[in-house]
């Protein structure tokens, strides 16, 4: 695809470089990459794949732009809150290149879309931050022969990998098996060094130009890990899996119906999932207003319980709800709730495993409390 004046004028810097020069600009202009995911790690891969001239650009994202994005959310601005990712994100990336084909897909992710969504694409970048959607970014990915680029974060700690079955291993052959259900807590649990998104979803951009350049030596059964505490970073080494479910000697490669049940999180599996034991938050209010006196158990953590708390509630974060267990009252209703109701779900699970048979979910959590009874209930 040939370059235009004002084109040659944007890019003069990759033109001046040996490994990309006029040729590799216009292999840039004549790529595409979907960029699965418009939050912390999608906002700074689509910000430099659009700046870096790659011509057509997907933009995958269901959600709405809440303003607790912002402090690591860089694609959108406080102008942006309550619109939809996809179309902040369209906006934004047209202002920095209007040369860039930009497609938004604000839909979700499912197995009935996937394949023909990614295999629309040269390259794709994965931003998400759901185990069941990693899964099946990949699984699309290697039935599309699609190489992806990976990237994750933790509270201080990152890590960035290209898994392409073409010519290495795939997600499936590192983590064959998705972690149990709570144990790997997400942003809004565990927090997140605003900055780090920044760092890795830069560091994928990196990834999915030289795929689409052809050049360096890309990320290809190599898993990088960054420490924004220390700056230090180390590599893992791995190969591709010959009893891959996926990528492996005599795979289907087909898709499973259901990642989240395969992630464990089937709600049918859940005992604190039972409609005899989940409320609503209006369900819970009207009760309330009727003179009904629940005990409120709070297990979130210290600092969430600091941002926003209902009334009354006592706070006995889940990861110690095992030893204080018997601060829960047994001759009460108990309604326990979280951010947005998973971990009081397992809180119930616990504690109606273990005789207190009083014990209710908040369904949605704090959040759904917020936007359905109590908007000054601050939301994060």
């Amino acid at each position: 695809m040939t370059l235009g004046a004002d084109e040659l004028r944007r890019y003069a810097r990759h033109l001046a470089l040996p490994r990309v020069g006029h040729d590799g600009q216009e292999r840039l202009k004549a790529a595409s990459a979907l960029i699965i995911g418009l939050g912390g790690l999608g906002s700074p891969a689509a910000l430099y794949l659009a700046a870096a001239g790659v011509g057509r650009l997907g933009l995958l994202d269901d959600d709405r732009v809440d303003e607790s994005n912002l402090q690591r959310q860089v694609l959108h601005g406080t102008a942006s809150v309550g619109t939809a990712k996809t179309e902040s994100a369209r906006v934004r990336l047209h202002d920095l290149n209007p040369h860039v084909v930009l497609e938004a897909h604000a839909v979700r992710l499912t197995p009935r879309n996937a394949v023909s969504l990614v295999s629309a694409y040269d390259v794709v970048i994965d931003g998400t931050d759901q185990f069941a959607v990693r899964y099946l970014v990949n699984d699309a990915c290697v039935i599309a022969a699609r190489p992806n680029v990976y990237g994750s974060v933790h509270r201080f700690e990152g890590q960035v990998a290209v898994f392409d079955a073409a010519r290495g291993p795939c997600y499936r052959c590192l983590f064959p098996d998705p972690p149990a259900p709570g144990s790997v807590p997400n942003c809004a649990e565990g927090g997140v060094l605003g900055v780090l998104p920044g760092i890795i979803g830069s560091m994928q951009a990196v990834e999915a130009i030289k795929l689409l350049l052809g050049i360096g030596e890309p990320l290809i059964g190599r898993l990088l890990h960054f420490d924004a505490l220390t700056m230090r970073t180390h590599e893992v080494g791995f190969t591709r899996d010959a009893g891959c479910a996926m990528c492996g000697t005599g795979s289907m490669r087909t898709l499973l119906d259901d990642y989240d049940a395969f992630c464990g999180y089937d709600p049918t599996a859940d005992a604190a999932m039972d409609n005899n034991i989940e409320m609503t938050p209006r369900e819970v209010q009207d009760r309330m207003a009727s003179g009904w006196t629940p005990w409120l158990l709070d297990v979130r953590e210290p600092w969430e319980y600091g941002t926003a708390q209902l009334p009354g509630a006592t706070l006995i974060p889940l990861g110690e709800l095992a030893g204080r267990a018997a601060e829960v009252p047994r001759d009460r209703d108990v309604v326990v709730y979280c951010h947005h109701g998973m971990r009081s779900a397992r809180a119930v699970s616990m504690l109606r495993l273990a005789g207190w048979d009083r014990v209710r979910n908040l369904s949605g959590g704090i959040d759904r409390w917020s936007i359905e009874i109590d908007p000054s209930v601050p939301r994060y």
